[in-house]
């Protein structure tokens, strides 16, 4: 001690004991730190320190430094193809299934009723329709079974949806390139004109007709004069006229675009335009169809039966006869508010107009800058 002063070297304990200038203090800190690297922070209370487990540790280090699985793309892709394939396989094995139920009185109905579902989504129904023993002679029978309903009218609704899921498998098979011409070799279409032939304005009646119609609309869509030489020689027209007058507005649809279709073909319109009595049977009910869509429009509609008038002024005896036959409503712009929007079927009705001799100007809405050189080479927008 000096001065009253005591060297650092010579510190005492509590207990009064002579301590080494502190070393075994820092010596004790030294290990506390050494603790610390094993030691978190809980997270329910920041200021506690939790021991943490090594081997813990270890295992989590080593399995970070541990490379992840590369995942290659082109093997994702043929998963993704197998799978794939898998499920077509499985979907066809479905509809192969299907069409073989179609032979069974039991089990018919439902499956109809789920091949009709899938016709939009089955590239090769059709063929595999054509081509099972018995399937197509089974959806004939579906038809021929509801003729004495017909007449007197007796048809319900639920035989009316059963038939017309048949005919909508028919109507795939009419469709298909592969299947057309023979579709129209075995007369099918004939099956269906009773349909065509009722007057019973019920909702059975009315969803028979308009499917039945369906069938002849997919025949001539396909633009094939092999399909309107055969409907030629059938009574289609006076049939489809019958719907055009009192058929609903979807009905009277189809049927105008059936006979467009015919007129489209230099047969059909050859066959129509042959005599005036049939020149005058087609235009007095495109008139008298005019004439009711003055008071309910229809833009789809009329769109038809514009083309199907532009069509027969192609023949210079119908373009005659409807010099003084064309409706009164065409001559003073009645459509031109309805027409507004639809500037093709505006310019086909100002090219008729200008056919006929008769004037344009103010008379259709929309029509401007179009050539009044005549209806040839206009094209079909259905």
């Amino acid at each position: 001690m000096i001065g009253g002063i005591i060297p650092r070297q010579q510190q005492y304990d509590m207990r009064g004991q002579q301590t080494n200038g502190g070393v075994e203090h820092h010596q004790r800190r030294r290990e506390q730190q050494r603790d610390v690297p094993n030691q978190t922070r809980d997270g329910t209370n920041p200021g506690k320190l939790v021991k943490m487990n090594p081997e813990l540790a270890y295992t989590n280090v080593v399995a970070s430094q541990q490379p992840r699985p590369v995942v290659n793309p082109t093997n994702v892709l043929v998963q993704q193809q197998q799978q794939q394939q898998q499920e077509n396989v499985a979907d066809k094995e479905r509809i192969y299934s299907l069409v073989l139920e179609l032979t069974s009185v039991d089990k018919r109905e439902s499956a109809l009723l789920e091949l009709s579902k899938k016709r939009e989504t089955v590239a090769d129904l059709a063929p595999i329709l054509w081509h099972s023993f018995g399937t197509i002679a089974c959806l004939l029978q579906e038809i021929i079974t509801i003729y004495p309903l017909l007449s007197p009218p007796k048809l319900k609704a639920h035989a009316s949806n059963r038939v017309c899921n048949a005919l909508a498998l028919l109507q795939c098979v009419a469709s298909h390139p592969d299947t057309r011409a023979l579709f129209l070799q075995a007369h099918i279409p004939l099956f269906l004109y009773p349909f065509l032939n009722t007057t019973s304005k019920t909702r059975p009646f009315e969803y028979l007709r308009l499917t039945s119609l369906g069938v002849i609309g997919a025949l001539v869509k396909t633009d094939d004069t092999k399909v309107i030489n055969f409907l030629l020689t059938t009574e289609i027209i006076p049939l489809c006229l019958r719907i055009m007058e009192s058929g609903s507005e979807l009905s009277k649809t189809v049927a105008t675009f059936i006979i467009q279709k015919i007129l489209l073909d230099d047969t059909g319109l050859a066959y129509i335009c042959a005599t005036f009595e049939r020149i005058y049977a087609v235009s007095s009910v495109l008139t008298n169809m005019v004439t009711s869509l003055v008071e309910n429009p229809s833009q789809r509609l009329l769109k038809h039966i514009v083309r199907c008038y532009l069509r027969l002024v192609d023949n210079p005896r119908a373009r005659e006869a409807l010099k003084a036959h064309l409706p009164e409503a065409f001559k003073k712009g009645t459509f031109g508010n309805v027409l507004k929007e639809d500037h093709t079927t505006s310019r086909w009705l100002a090219q008729l107009l200008a056919s006929v001799g008769t004037p344009t100007a103010g008379v259709v809405a929309g029509a401007g800058g179009v050539q009044l050189g005549g209806p040839s080479g206009v094209e079909e927008q259905v």
